[in-house]
């Protein structure tokens, strides 16, 4: 049975429960499906460490096709794991921190 967007869901958890909004619970799972990959992880801590990137710097760090590299983007990016900003001819990608601090929350409060 599918849910519909307003819906919350109840997870019992021992005597009590948690209430979660449906669609940021499916918010959530696709962002843990996007990070789910060995080479979005190599993407997300390289754009850790540079704070944003072009599609080429990111190719050529971790020596790859530039369409393999803009497919990953792509994913992270409709996960809203990534951010875009355009300079110009040039897109430079930056994690959103914010997106990323929201779903450790719900994981945290699902985990505790």
């Amino acid at each position: 049975m599918r849910k519909s967007k307003n819906e919350t869901v109840v997870l019992k958890k021992g005597r009590g429960n948690i209430q979660l909004d449906y669609a940021e619970l499916r918010k959530a799972v696709l962002v843990l499906r996007a990070i789910n990959h060995k080479l979005r992880q190599r993407v997300i801590d390289l754009l850790e460490e540079h704070d944003k990137m072009t599609v080429t710097d990111i190719y050529i760090k971790l020596r790859l096709e530039q369409s393999v590299a803009s497919q990953h983007l792509a994913i992270l990016r409709r996960a809203g794991v990534v951010i875009t900003e355009r300079h110009g001819k040039f897109i430079y990608y930056s994690l959103n921190k914010d997106r990323l601090q929201q779903i450790s929350k719900l994981i945290e409060e699902l985990a505790a």
